[in-house]
């Protein structure tokens, strides 16, 4: 069970943090990487040949050709990152917008937390034992708004 990460650039792992952070809480073990489509796919393609991960999460920026690339290579889930830089939005129609027969799974841009989320989610299909912690991360979700209303109301209402 796990997840094989990878970074198209050394200055995506402080985003990446968070989506790890994730991995952690659920006990999902993963590996990670930077490489790139461009400078560096004969390494792309040697990290997914030889990963026993199971998903793929990819964070992009720019033309965000990494996860497509990944998918290319592989018949195992691979979702997408999009990340923000000098272009607006360049990242996220680049990954929304794969050719036919070799799609990707995209979630918002910077969303590191829901692409760990997703991972997590499609381990469970294989791994029960994920499955009662993804209620327990929703259950304290539904417990902090909860909260959050009350402390809103007390604080406006007279």
């Amino acid at each position: 069970m796990g997840v094989c990460v990878i970074l198209g650039s050394k200055s995506d792992f402080e985003k990446a943090k968070k989506a790890l952070a994730i991995l952690e809480e659920f006990s999902v073990p993963y590996e990670i990487h930077v490489a790139s489509a461009h400078r560096t796919p004969d390494l792309v393609k040697e990290i997914v040949e030889n990963t026993e991960h199971e998903v793929f999460l990819i964070f992009a920026g720019l033309s965000a050709a990494l996860p497509g690339f990944v998918a290319s290579l592989t018949e195992r889930p691979v979702i997408g990152v999009p990340l923000s830089s000098i272009v607006p939005f360049d990242s996220l129609l680049s990954m929304v917008q794969m050719p036919k027969g070799v799609p990707i799974a995209v979630v918002g841009v910077d969303n590191v937390v829901n692409g760990a989320l997703m991972c997590v989610e499609i381990l469970s299909l294989k791994y029960p034992e994920l499955v009662e912690k993804i209620r327990a991360y929703r259950e304290r979700m539904r417990e902090k708004v909860i909260r959050d209303d009350e402390e809103v109301r007390a604080n406006v209402q007279s």
